[in-house]
Protein backbone atom coordinates (compact mmCIF):
# COMPACT_ATOMS: atom_id res chain seq x y z
CA UNK A 1 0.00 0.00 0.00
CA UNK A 2 1.55 3.56 -1.12
CA UNK A 3 1.03 5.25 2.61
CA UNK A 4 0.80 8.35 0.76
CA UNK A 5 -2.26 7.78 -0.72
CA UNK A 6 -4.43 7.89 2.62
CA UNK A 7 -3.37 11.64 2.91
CA UNK A 8 -3.34 15.04 1.54
CA UNK A 9 -0.65 17.53 1.77
CA UNK A 10 -2.22 20.30 3.44
CA UNK A 11 -0.79 24.10 3.40
CA UNK A 12 0.59 23.99 7.04
CA UNK A 13 -1.16 27.08 8.13
CA UNK A 14 -4.81 26.19 6.19
CA UNK A 15 -5.24 22.49 7.96
CA UNK A 16 -8.30 21.67 9.41
CA UNK A 17 -7.14 21.75 12.91
CA UNK A 18 -7.36 25.82 12.39
CA UNK A 19 -10.87 26.07 12.40
CA UNK A 20 -11.65 24.84 15.83
CA UNK A 21 -13.61 27.69 17.35
CA UNK A 22 -11.00 28.11 20.34
CA UNK A 23 -7.95 28.16 17.84
CA UNK A 24 -9.36 31.00 15.78
CA UNK A 25 -6.54 33.53 16.70
CA UNK A 26 -3.76 30.68 17.37
CA UNK A 27 -0.15 30.99 16.13
CA UNK A 28 1.03 27.95 14.71
CA UNK A 29 4.57 27.17 17.11
CA UNK A 30 6.72 25.24 14.60
CA UNK A 31 9.02 23.27 17.46
CA UNK A 32 9.36 23.47 20.79
CA UNK A 33 11.86 24.73 23.20
CA UNK A 34 12.48 21.83 25.15
CA UNK A 35 15.07 18.58 24.44
CA UNK A 36 13.79 14.98 24.16
CA UNK A 37 15.32 12.49 26.51
CA UNK A 38 17.89 10.23 24.93
CA UNK A 39 18.25 6.62 26.59
CA UNK A 40 19.98 3.32 25.42
CA UNK A 41 17.09 1.37 26.13
CA UNK A 42 15.48 2.56 22.94
CA UNK A 43 16.95 -0.05 20.70
CA UNK A 44 15.51 -1.84 18.01
CA UNK A 45 13.07 1.00 17.03
CA UNK A 46 11.36 0.63 13.52
CA UNK A 47 12.04 3.16 11.19
CA UNK A 48 8.56 4.33 10.26
CA UNK A 49 7.24 5.41 7.01
CA UNK A 50 8.33 8.61 6.02
CA UNK A 51 5.38 10.78 3.91
CA UNK A 52 7.72 13.17 2.56
CA UNK A 53 4.96 16.15 2.13
CA UNK A 54 6.54 19.51 0.12
CA UNK A 55 7.88 22.25 2.23
CA UNK A 56 5.04 23.96 3.65
CA UNK A 57 2.44 21.24 3.61
CA UNK A 58 1.83 18.89 6.44
CA UNK A 59 -0.10 15.16 5.90
CA UNK A 60 -3.56 15.13 7.44
CA UNK A 61 -5.42 11.76 6.89
CA UNK A 62 -8.11 11.30 4.94
CA UNK A 63 -11.44 11.17 6.45
CA UNK A 64 -13.85 8.82 5.00
CA UNK A 65 -17.30 9.60 5.89
CA UNK A 66 -18.55 6.14 8.13
CA UNK A 67 -14.88 6.05 9.75
CA UNK A 68 -15.48 9.81 11.18
CA UNK A 69 -18.86 8.68 12.35
CA UNK A 70 -17.34 5.14 13.73
CA UNK A 71 -14.47 7.62 14.99
CA UNK A 72 -17.29 9.45 16.98
CA UNK A 73 -18.82 6.47 18.26
CA UNK A 74 -15.69 4.98 19.85
CA UNK A 75 -14.52 8.65 21.02
CA UNK A 76 -17.87 8.63 23.56
CA UNK A 77 -17.68 4.75 24.61
CA UNK A 78 -13.81 5.12 24.96
CA UNK A 79 -11.57 4.01 27.63
CA UNK A 80 -11.25 6.59 30.04
CA UNK A 81 -7.81 6.14 31.65
CA UNK A 82 -8.42 8.71 34.52
CA UNK A 83 -11.68 7.19 35.70
CA UNK A 84 -10.60 3.69 34.47
CA UNK A 85 -14.52 3.47 34.44
CA UNK A 86 -16.29 2.41 31.47
CA UNK A 87 -18.83 -0.24 30.03
CA UNK A 88 -17.06 -3.18 27.34
CA UNK A 89 -13.25 -2.18 28.44
CA UNK A 90 -10.71 -3.86 30.06
CA UNK A 91 -6.95 -2.74 31.03
CA UNK A 92 -3.74 -3.36 32.03
CA UNK A 93 -1.03 -1.14 32.74
CA UNK A 94 0.55 1.22 35.77
CA UNK A 95 -0.28 4.60 36.97
CA UNK A 96 1.65 7.48 38.68
CA UNK A 97 -0.79 10.24 40.50
CA UNK A 98 1.77 11.39 43.43
CA UNK A 99 4.24 14.44 43.73
CA UNK A 100 3.09 16.10 40.30
CA UNK A 101 2.18 18.11 38.05
CA UNK A 102 4.38 16.86 35.73
CA UNK A 103 5.53 18.06 32.53
CA UNK A 104 6.14 15.11 30.25
CA UNK A 105 5.75 11.34 30.12
CA UNK A 106 8.65 9.31 27.65
CA UNK A 107 8.11 5.62 26.78
CA UNK A 108 9.40 3.07 24.79
CA UNK A 109 6.65 0.45 24.22
CA UNK A 110 6.25 -3.15 21.65
CA UNK A 111 4.03 -3.13 18.35
CA UNK A 112 2.26 -6.44 17.78
CA UNK A 113 -0.18 -7.49 15.23
CA UNK A 114 -3.31 -9.09 16.60
CA UNK A 115 -6.26 -10.63 15.38
CA UNK A 116 -9.24 -8.11 15.94
CA UNK A 117 -13.03 -7.84 15.03
CA UNK A 118 -14.71 -4.93 13.60
CA UNK A 119 -16.76 -4.15 16.40
CA UNK A 120 -13.53 -4.55 18.70
CA UNK A 121 -10.34 -2.64 19.65
CA UNK A 122 -6.84 -3.25 21.02
CA UNK A 123 -4.38 -0.31 22.19
CA UNK A 124 -0.80 0.16 23.81
CA UNK A 125 -0.22 4.16 24.96
CA UNK A 126 0.86 6.66 27.45
CA UNK A 127 -1.37 9.22 28.74
CA UNK A 128 -1.21 12.63 30.95
CA UNK A 129 -3.95 14.09 32.40
CA UNK A 130 -5.93 15.90 35.21
CA UNK A 131 -8.85 15.22 37.24
CA UNK A 132 -10.66 18.10 39.40
CA UNK A 133 -14.34 16.93 40.53
CA UNK A 134 -16.49 15.84 37.73
CA UNK A 135 -14.48 17.41 35.13
CA UNK A 136 -11.26 16.08 33.13
CA UNK A 137 -8.35 16.73 30.13
CA UNK A 138 -5.88 14.35 29.11
CA UNK A 139 -3.70 13.05 26.36
CA UNK A 140 -2.94 10.00 25.11
CA UNK A 141 -0.83 8.57 22.08
CA UNK A 142 0.58 5.20 21.32
CA UNK A 143 -0.70 2.32 19.16
CA UNK A 144 -3.92 0.74 18.48
CA UNK A 145 -5.93 -1.87 16.36
CA UNK A 146 -9.02 -1.01 15.43
CA UNK A 147 -11.11 -1.49 12.18
CA UNK A 148 -14.05 0.50 12.34
CA UNK A 149 -11.90 3.45 12.97
CA UNK A 150 -8.56 2.62 10.71
CA UNK A 151 -10.26 0.91 8.22
CA UNK A 152 -8.11 -2.14 8.66
CA UNK A 153 -6.47 -4.63 10.78
CA UNK A 154 -3.12 -3.03 11.31
CA UNK A 155 -1.44 -1.52 14.20
CA UNK A 156 -1.42 2.07 13.86
CA UNK A 157 0.13 5.31 15.70
CA UNK A 158 -2.54 7.60 17.04
CA UNK A 159 -3.41 10.06 19.37
CA UNK A 160 -6.50 10.82 21.52
CA UNK A 161 -7.71 14.06 23.74
CA UNK A 162 -10.18 14.75 25.63
CA UNK A 163 -10.42 18.93 26.49
CA UNK A 164 -12.76 21.41 27.49
CA UNK A 165 -16.46 20.45 27.94
CA UNK A 166 -15.58 16.62 27.66
CA UNK A 167 -15.11 17.40 23.76
CA UNK A 168 -12.51 14.91 22.48
CA UNK A 169 -11.15 13.36 19.07
CA UNK A 170 -8.76 10.82 17.79
CA UNK A 171 -6.16 11.74 15.77
CA UNK A 172 -7.44 14.84 13.09
CA UNK A 173 -10.51 13.55 12.20
CA UNK A 174 -12.04 16.91 14.17
CA UNK A 175 -10.05 20.17 14.66
CA UNK A 176 -7.56 19.88 17.64
CA UNK A 177 -4.45 18.69 16.54
CA UNK A 178 -1.63 21.13 14.99
CA UNK A 179 0.37 19.15 12.67
CA UNK A 180 4.12 20.33 12.41
CA UNK A 181 5.83 17.68 10.66
CA UNK A 182 6.33 17.24 7.38
CA UNK A 183 6.84 13.59 7.32
CA UNK A 184 5.29 11.92 10.24
CA UNK A 185 1.60 12.24 11.18
CA UNK A 186 0.22 11.86 13.92
CA UNK A 187 -1.65 8.52 12.92
CA UNK A 188 -0.09 6.34 10.68
CA UNK A 189 0.00 2.43 9.78
CA UNK A 190 3.20 1.23 11.45
CA UNK A 191 5.35 -0.94 9.44
CA UNK A 192 5.56 -4.75 9.41
CA UNK A 193 8.93 -6.07 11.50
CA UNK A 194 9.84 -9.11 12.87
CA UNK A 195 8.05 -10.04 16.31
CA UNK A 196 9.56 -8.78 19.21
CA UNK A 197 12.31 -5.93 16.95
CA UNK A 198 8.92 -3.42 16.68
CA UNK A 199 8.05 -0.94 18.97
CA UNK A 200 7.44 3.21 19.28
CA UNK A 201 9.33 5.24 21.68
CA UNK A 202 7.15 8.51 22.21
CA UNK A 203 7.08 11.59 24.50
CA UNK A 204 4.36 13.74 25.71
CA UNK A 205 5.67 17.28 26.72
CA UNK A 206 4.24 20.32 27.69
CA UNK A 207 6.40 23.36 26.33
CA UNK A 208 6.26 25.48 29.65
CA UNK A 209 7.52 28.80 27.23
CA UNK A 210 3.89 28.16 25.06
CA UNK A 211 1.89 25.72 27.19
CA UNK A 212 1.26 23.83 24.48
CA UNK A 213 1.31 19.89 24.69
CA UNK A 214 3.54 18.49 22.24
CA UNK A 215 4.01 14.85 20.90
CA UNK A 216 7.21 13.70 19.45
CA UNK A 217 8.84 10.19 18.00
CA UNK A 218 12.13 9.73 19.84
CA UNK A 219 14.57 8.49 17.17
CA UNK A 220 17.64 5.99 17.97
CA UNK A 221 21.48 7.25 19.03
CA UNK A 222 21.96 10.38 17.01
CA UNK A 223 19.13 10.81 14.91
CA UNK A 224 17.32 13.75 15.09
CA UNK A 225 13.85 13.80 16.84
CA UNK A 226 10.60 14.41 15.46
CA UNK A 227 8.34 16.78 16.94
CA UNK A 228 5.10 15.49 15.17
CA UNK A 229 2.95 18.63 16.24
CA UNK A 230 0.98 19.35 19.62
CA UNK A 231 -2.12 20.26 20.88
CA UNK A 232 -2.86 23.57 21.80
CA UNK A 233 -3.42 24.97 25.33
CA UNK A 234 -6.27 26.65 24.40
CA UNK A 235 -7.78 23.19 24.12
CA UNK A 236 -7.82 22.64 27.82
CA UNK A 237 -8.93 23.67 31.23
CA UNK A 238 -7.12 21.66 33.44
CA UNK A 239 -3.60 21.29 31.94
CA UNK A 240 -2.67 24.66 31.34
CA UNK A 241 0.08 23.81 34.25
CA UNK A 242 1.36 20.42 33.94
CA UNK A 243 -0.80 17.04 34.35
CA UNK A 244 -0.90 15.18 38.20
CA UNK A 245 -1.47 11.94 36.58
CA UNK A 246 0.83 9.81 33.95
CA UNK A 247 0.09 6.03 33.18
CA UNK A 248 0.98 3.49 30.30
CA UNK A 249 -0.34 0.43 29.52
CA UNK A 250 -2.84 -1.63 27.07
CA UNK A 251 -6.64 -0.86 26.96
CA UNK A 252 -9.19 -3.22 25.09
CA UNK A 253 -12.79 -1.91 23.55
CA UNK A 254 -15.01 -5.63 24.10
CA UNK A 255 -17.46 -6.19 20.89
CA UNK A 256 -21.00 -5.69 21.48
CA UNK A 257 -21.66 -9.20 21.97
CA UNK A 258 -19.27 -9.18 24.81
CA UNK A 259 -16.31 -10.89 23.56
CA UNK A 260 -12.79 -9.18 24.84
CA UNK A 261 -10.05 -9.14 21.85
CA UNK A 262 -6.64 -9.70 22.96
CA UNK A 263 -4.37 -6.77 24.40
CA UNK A 264 -0.59 -6.60 23.83
CA UNK A 265 0.92 -9.42 21.81
CA UNK A 266 -2.29 -12.05 22.54
CA UNK A 267 -0.56 -13.93 25.36
CA UNK A 268 -0.28 -13.12 29.17
CA UNK A 269 2.66 -12.12 30.46
CA UNK A 270 5.62 -14.83 31.10
CA UNK A 271 8.68 -15.27 33.04
CA UNK A 272 11.38 -14.46 29.57
CA UNK A 273 10.18 -10.65 29.02
CA UNK A 274 10.74 -11.03 25.01
CA UNK A 275 7.72 -13.24 24.97
CA UNK A 276 5.87 -10.47 26.18
CA UNK A 277 4.30 -7.20 25.07
CA UNK A 278 6.73 -4.59 27.35
CA UNK A 279 7.26 -1.47 28.40
CA UNK A 280 10.78 -0.92 28.66
CA UNK A 281 11.33 2.72 30.68
CA UNK A 282 8.83 5.02 32.39
CA UNK A 283 10.47 8.46 32.24
CA UNK A 284 8.99 11.57 33.39
CA UNK A 285 9.70 15.35 33.42
CA UNK A 286 9.02 17.98 35.92
CA UNK A 287 9.24 21.61 35.47
CA UNK A 288 12.39 23.08 34.29
CA UNK A 289 13.79 19.80 34.55
CA UNK A 290 15.45 16.71 32.40
CA UNK A 291 13.48 13.58 32.44
CA UNK A 292 14.18 10.94 35.11
CA UNK A 293 13.91 7.49 35.16
CA UNK A 294 11.16 6.37 37.38
CA UNK A 295 12.34 2.83 39.11
CA UNK A 296 9.91 2.36 42.06
CA UNK A 297 7.49 0.18 40.38
CA UNK A 298 6.09 -1.18 43.44
CA UNK A 299 4.91 2.29 43.80
CA UNK A 300 3.22 2.27 41.38
CA UNK A 301 -0.79 2.20 41.15
CA UNK A 302 -1.84 -0.94 39.09
CA UNK A 303 -4.77 -1.28 36.98
CA UNK A 304 -5.78 -4.86 36.29
CA UNK A 305 -9.70 -5.18 36.34
CA UNK A 306 -9.69 -8.51 34.35
CA UNK A 307 -7.00 -11.52 35.92
CA UNK A 308 -8.41 -13.88 34.22
CA UNK A 309 -8.37 -13.00 30.39
CA UNK A 310 -5.09 -10.21 30.81
CA UNK A 311 -1.55 -10.17 32.88
CA UNK A 312 0.35 -7.48 34.47
CA UNK A 313 3.91 -8.41 35.26
CA UNK A 314 7.45 -6.14 36.64
CA UNK A 315 10.05 -7.08 34.03
CA UNK A 316 13.41 -8.15 34.67
CA UNK A 317 14.99 -6.37 31.50
CA UNK A 318 12.15 -4.19 31.17
CA UNK A 319 9.77 -2.22 33.04
CA UNK A 320 6.82 -4.18 32.96
CA UNK A 321 5.47 -6.41 30.28
CA UNK A 322 1.38 -7.03 30.17
CA UNK A 323 -1.11 -8.35 27.77
CA UNK A 324 -3.53 -11.63 27.54
CA UNK A 325 -6.05 -13.15 25.13
CA UNK A 326 -9.09 -12.31 26.04
CA UNK A 327 -11.95 -14.30 25.97
CA UNK A 328 -15.65 -14.36 26.11
CA UNK A 329 -16.35 -14.39 29.98
CA UNK A 330 -13.66 -11.50 30.71
CA UNK A 331 -16.29 -9.34 32.61
CA UNK A 332 -18.33 -6.05 31.74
Amino acid sequence: VNEKMIYNCVDIYKQPSLNHPLLQNHKIQMEPSFSVPKSNRFENKMRKNIIGCPNGTVPILKNIKDHAANTQYFAEKYFNPLTVESHGTHFAGIRLQKDGPYYGIAAWISVHDLNISRDQASFANMYVGNRVNNKENFIQVGWMINPSVLGDGRPWSYGFWRGVNGAGCYNTVCPGFIQVSKDDPLSEPLPYAPEGKRNIALTIQQDTDTGHWWVTDIEEGDKPDIHIGYWPKELFDLMGDGANILGIGGAVQSSSSGVSPPMGNGHLPTKKDMDSARVSEFLYRYENSDFKNYYQYSKLDKLLDSEKCYGLKKGDDYFFTFGGPGGNSCGI
